[in-house]
């Protein structure tokens, strides 16, 4: 049965010392007369070569990288370790809706006794939050985010005369003028398939999925926030003027490069998507901040983004600290993380090493300011540690709403996603508000 999570300092600081004892962390060895040999787990691209600025300069220190096949599945590869009681690294890529998973199985270091408290200026309220949980205790440092963030067919909206659209109003309105002009083009669809999509719109209206009060849980899915969400889209999906099907299809693609997928709500990271699922339209694209429910008080979500944690098993955490500090504030290596791994980097000043717009949006010389700005109105949101099951219950109800097409249903899926997610964490022993 899992426990419920641990808050304290001390708590976590005693789970850290038991562990350490009994058990020694694949990679960290180096003797007393050697460098000090620290393992990271990550799955973003080149993260090796990026580990490798800090080893040349840093021999004291020195960082192996190990190639992770994702999010999900190096989680699960990690707790597997934990409960064995050896085989973690010392040093995990987290994307922040795991933390909690990982907190509550005492998988991870109180990075709070390493001096990372003092870092918090470095990161927007929103993605500190999500290192955090909302509490003193700092489980990671956050190393890249997924701003939400509009791409549409700017030629297609010249054509009708339109511009990009400010407030979920005026999207809707674009939706049904498209629509009605050329029934075979759609704004853009409902998804599925995609709860992190689902869960960043609810997280611009104001919801928080989850919280936590002391050890206890709290469940709020069904959030009048999130409601008001799901009805927008079901209304949408309703009149057929969006479309009904889920992302990353086939026919989705397709519809990228005919142009009758003539949006995109999506994220920061959306121009290497459509580069690579729709090249032929280059230069026919433009980005935009994610339309507001009130254009006089922006507010945006999350849709990816991941942190860096030091896990339980390493018997070096304030090495693991410092080098985690470097790779995600120091200029050199967020100009690495952004130009060789490719990411967007959740530090705050990271403005300097992203002077080029993404190929896909060339001509967009603003399209960095756009993010930055995107970024610092992301909201704060709770993740909790049934991630997982949400998202399971949010792709098969919500698979069942969208093919309806009935209003009706998507509240419905919603108190589904409610009922479903409060039941297993009391199923798994957590207390539950």
């Amino acid at each position: 049965m899992r426990t419920s999570l641990r808050v304290g300092a001390v708590a976590l600081a005693a789970a850290l010392a038991l562990t350490t004892a009994a058990c020694s962390s694949s990679g960290s060895g180096g003797d007393s007369s050697g460098p000090v040999k620290l393992t990271y787990w990550a799955w973003a691209p080149n993260m090796d070569k990026v580990a490798a600025i800090w080893n040349k300069s840093h021999p004291d220190i020195q960082i192996t990288v190990n190639k992770q096949d994702g999010g999900d599945a190096a989680v699960t590869k990690l707790l597997t370790a934990i409960k064995a009681g050896s085989g973690a690294p010392d040093i995990m890529q987290a994307e922040y809706q795991k933390i909690p998973t990982l907190v509550s199985a005492d998988a991870l270091v109180d990075l709070k006794d390493q001096g990372a408290g003092d870092l918090k200026k470095e990161f927007t309220d929103g993605t500190w939050n999500a290192v955090t949980l909302g509490g003193d205790s700092v489980y990671a440092v956050p190393q890249d985010s997924g701003p939400m963030m509009f791409y549409y067919r700017k030629d297609i909206f010249d054509q009708y005369g339109l511009s990009a659209p400010k407030t979920w109003d005026e999207y809707a309105q674009d939706a049904r003028t498209i629509h009605q002009a050329d029934p075979t083009k759609f704004l853009g669809t409902f998804s599925s398939g995609d709860p992190g999509w689902f869960a960043g719109l609810s997280q611009q209206a104001g919801a928080s999925w989850w919280g936590i009060d002391g050890k206890a849980w709290s469940v709020d899915i069904d959030s009048a926030a999130t409601k008001k969400v799901a009805d927008f889209w079901g209304g949408l999906v309703h009149e057929g003027v969006i479309d009904n099907n889920p992302m990353y299809t086939p026919a989705w693609n397709t519809a990228l490069n005919d142009g009758t997928q003539v949006g995109w709500v999506s994220s920061v990271w959306g121009p290497g998507v459509l580069e690579g699922n729709a090249a032929d339209t280059k230069g026919k694209w433009a980005a935009a901040p994610l339309p507001n429910w009130d254009a006089s008080k922006p507010s945006n979500g999350n849709w990816g983004g991941s942190s860096t944690a030091v896990t339980a098993q390493s018997k070096h955490p304030k090495q693991a600290m410092e080098f985690i500090t470097w790779l995600n504030t120091d200029p050199e290596a967020v100009k690495a993380l952004a130009q060789v791994a490719n990411i967007y980097p959740a530090d705050v000043n990271s403005s300097a090493a992203l002077s080029t717009p993404p190929a896909f949006f060339a001509d967009q010389a603003d399209f960095w300011s756009i993010a930055a700005q995107s970024s610092k109105d992301v909201s704060s949101f709770t993740y909790g540690p049934n991630v997982n099951v949400a998202y399971s219950a949010y792709t098969d109800a919500f698979a069942k709403a969208a093919e309806s097409k009935d209003p009706a249903q998507f509240d419905a899926a919603l108190n589904t996603m409610q009922s479903t997610t409060k039941n297993d964490l009391v199923k798994s022993g957590f207390t539950v508000k």
